[in-house]
């Protein structure tokens, strides 16, 4: 049986975890992330195709040509969580359960980072738990993919 494939997205500055604040976002990069996340996507027999962009456009541009592709997406979607519309709206088109991830406590930071765009479409939201987030939102995305009995295309 082949793995089913998540998509896991990751916004803007992401690629400079390990160096960009690391008393709120850790010390942690963001390859240190995908690699613990491919490993433990494999205990699900799930793959995981994980990708960084600074880029609104090309972030968008993933999530529209995933639909049918990925079993479920994994977000992570950095500023833009707070701010893109356009990212949400490509997000409602896919068909594929959605878990929005944050490193840190959104909540316990700047108030314009309490709303997210992006949790209008989640099944749902892991938040403040650095890295280890991912590892949660792929068991996460196992338990809905299993429950629904989809299979990949």
């Amino acid at each position: 049986m082949a793995s089913q494939t998540i998509l896991v997205l990751n916004g803007p500055n992401l690629n400079l975890l390990g160096t960009r604040e690391p008393e709120i976002y850790g010390t942690e990069t963001l390859e240190d992330i995908e690699r613990a996340a491919a490993e433990h996507a494999k205990r699900h027999g799930l793959a995981v195709d994980f990708r960084q962009s600074n880029s609104e456009s090309e972030l968008i541009g993933w999530v529209q040509t995933s639909d049918g592709q990925a079993a479920g997406l994994i977000v992570n979607a950095g500023a833009y969580t707070h701010t893109s519309v356009a990212l949400l709206d490509a997000l409602r088109a896919t068909r594929a359960p959605i878990v929005e991830v944050h490193l840190s406590n959104i909540f316990q930071r700047e108030t314009f980072r309490h709303h997210s765009y992006i949790s209008e479409v989640a099944k749902g939201v892991i938040s403040g738990f650095g890295g280890h987030g991912y590892i949660l939102a792929l068991d996460a995305l196992a338990g809905l993919i299993q429950e629904s009995g989809a299979t990949a295309p």
